[in-house]
């Protein structure tokens, strides 16, 4: 079995932003024992920003984390070698090798670079080794970027074929309440399909270290289950909660089942990690034309639109009963879409391109 384990922030840096030595040794020491009984292991870590601030707070520039993309950038190079400098150190305490891979989104949306990194990760489990995984903070762009490692860890899940993504964070997985506010708060042990309900219960960010939260460990979910891989989210402080995990413990966190259609790493980066710039509102027949036959967005299927988008953005697309269905890249900005409303293709002017999302870059979501 391949299992892609990831960590986050709050997991693997303490409250003052240092790595924590303790919670990446009991990791390592779990992936060892899987690697033992012959699964392969894929960590995918957070930390590198948290970990560099104590750092460059000797330099003088204080621990309160600065909102400008040049020293975030600056500070996660200082912190990923930090923290790699730990992961390296405890695998080999545990007989392993450590590979660190650093992605940057655009390994998942151009082809090549997409079977390169495969490529990379495929050889690397060969080996033998425990490829380490994060985004590419030090160089990423602030606009152009997974938002969370958890999102990163459901897509290289995809990438690497995995039959098992693991979610740690600081608590037993998706709770029925959010603990603070309900004391009767209980474990959901398992989720058949990801609905507005179960995101509503998610609700938002639960460490001012971490940038996600269970709401980015459920769309990291839907992500995985959408690519065919189940997902187990679950304490990183639980014993033995990989081996729980890989053996489907009832109890050992939130399950969530692998979903019968699998989309492709392209298509389900365009459906779930990237945010959509408006919405396009489409009449009965076309959402009957791109739902069950694959067909292209035409501008006469189109009623209404929505947002203000350039051409190559994410929009959502939307049925006559008010209901999101699909998701795709539009084709043309806001305000020539609003202007062939309706329209044949053939009533168009020029010889350009008139379809407004290609059925190659859309995905529909029912």
């Amino acid at each position: 079995m391949i299992v892609v384990v990831k960590m986050g922030t709050s997991s693997v840096t303490d409250a003052d932003g240092s790595v924590d030595e303790a919670a990446i040794e009991k990791l390592c020491r779990e992936v060892a024992d899987l690697k033992v009984v012959g699964h392969q292991v894929v960590i995918v870590t957070s930390g590198a920003i948290t970990a560099g601030l104590p750092a460059l707070a000797k330099l003088g520039m204080g621990r309160d984390r600065p909102t400008d993309l040049a020293t975030l950038q600056a500070i996660a190079a200082v912190g990923q070698i930090r923290l790699m400098r730990v992961y390296n150190d405890v695998l080999e305490r545990q007989g392993l090798a450590a590979g660190q891979v650093l992605l940057a989104p655009l390994d998942f949306t151009h082809r090549q670079q997409y079977l390169h990194a495969r490529q990379t990760l495929a050889r690397l489990l060969e080996l033998g080794v425990v490829p380490v995984v994060n985004e590419n903070d030090a160089v990423a762009d602030d606009e152009i970027r997974f938002g969370d490692n958890d999102r990163l860890a459901a897509l290289v899940a995809h990438l690497v074929g995995a039959d098992l993504l693991v979610l740690l964070t600081d608590t037993t997985g998706l709770l029925s309440a959010d603990p603070r506010l309900d004391s009767q708060a209980s474990l959901i042990e398992e989720v058949i399909e990801i609905d507005h309900q179960l995101e509503a219960v998610a609700g938002g960010p639960g460490s001012a270290r971490g940038s996600g939260g269970m709401a980015s460990k459920l769309a990291a979910a839907r992500i995985a289950a959408w690519s065919g891989v189940a997902v187990i989210i679950a304490a990183a402080a639980r014993p033995g909660v990989l081996a729980g995990a890989v053996a489907g413990e009832v109890g050992v966190g939130t399950a969530v089942r692998a979903h019968d259609r699998h989309l492709s790493a392209r298509k389900l980066w365009i459906a779930f990690a990237i945010g959509a710039s408006g919405t396009l509102v489409v009449d009965a027949g076309a959402r009957a034309a791109l739902s069950e036959r694959g067909s292209s967005l035409l501008p006469a299927g189109v009623v209404g639109v929505r947002g203000d988008f350039s051409a190559d953005q994410a929009v959502e697309i939307e049925g006559p009963d008010g209901t999101v269905f699909a998701k795709g890249l539009v084709r043309h900005p806001s305000h020539q879409v609003a202007r062939w409303i309706g329209r044949r293709t053939s009533d168009l002017p020029g010889e350009g391109v008139t379809e407004i999302v290609h059925r190659d870059n859309m995905v529909t979501l029912t």
